[in-house]
């Protein structure tokens, strides 16, 4: 398959390195030291070189800032029946873009990224892809991410909206509450550097894809509940109410599938 990757960034870079080998790739960025080390593919810097290499697949892998746009820029330039496919990450208002560029369309979301995942070896991490779409365009991501050994989720555009906010926005929230609670010291506990590492990983992350994934409409519903909790908590340690709080342990252990056999003392 001809497959166009619009963007060199981490995921961009990715997806070209992981199919070049068995497609013919472009890749295209307006910025040309990004395009610097890329091998077995073309290099584009023109949207007017891409009605040369009439893609088959667009994949547009700029972030959610830019999506839309990068669509309208370089749709003019795509053979008719090209597939266009998106990785964003949130999916708010693309399925009626969609409808409204008479092209076929895919889209999809890798659940893993640069930072937490290693893209040399993800096995039995998660992708999304949203069903409804163009079904030459699922097949070609079904058998992509069956290849990685990724576990493949099917949902709509809502339903994956959704699942993100519920998935990604309260470990997020949660991670940033602990970082703008930090001050510059030596702190000797276990559990706090495993999640200071993890605010590090984090905030290693785009700002734009932070902001992507907080802005998601589902997303307030998600911190509204942290909230609530945390009020809940605040109460039982201003009462000194360890009755209560025995009691929430208990209710935290089954939420996340623990049994409540633990000792006492």
């Amino acid at each position: 398959m001809k497959i166009l990757v619009a963007g060199a960034g981490h995921m961009g870079s990715w997806f070209v390195e992981s199919l070049c080998l068995d497609h013919e790739v472009a890749v295209y960025d307006k910025i040309p030291h990004k395009l610097k080390y890329f091998f077995h593919s073309r290099k584009l810097l023109h949207p007017k070189e891409i009605e040369a290499f009439a893609p088959e697949l667009l994949i547009n892998a700029v972030n959610l800032q830019h999506t839309r746009l990068a669509f309208d820029e370089l749709i003019p330039y795509l053979p008719e029946g090209c597939i266009l496919s998106d990785l964003a990450s949130v999916k708010n208002g693309l399925r009626d873009y969609y409808a409204g560029t008479g092209f076929p369309y895919v889209s999809t979301h890798p659940m893993f990224g640069p930072t937490f995942a290693n893209v040399k070896a993800l096995r039995n991490q998660n992708a999304i892809i949203i069903t409804g779409g163009s079904p030459e365009g699922e097949r070609f991501y079904r058998e992509f991410y069956q290849g990685l050994g990724l576990n493949i989720f099917y949902y709509s555009f809502d339903e994956h909206d959704r699942v993100i906010a519920y998935s990604l926005s309260i470990p997020f929230v949660s991670t940033m509450v602990f970082a703008a609670c930090m001050k510059q010291q030596e702190v000797p506990g276990t559990t706090f550097r495993k999640h200071l590492d993890i605010a590090h990983g984090l905030l290693s992350e785009d700002r734009y894809l932070l902001s992507e994934i907080l802005l998601n409409p589902y997303t307030l519903e998600q911190v509204e509940k942290i909230y609530r909790q945390l009020k809940e908590v605040m109460d039982m340690i201003g009462r000194k109410n360890t009755p209560g709080l025995h009691a929430f342990f208990d209710r935290l252990r089954e939420n996340v599938g623990m049994e409540n056999n633990r000792p006492e003392g």
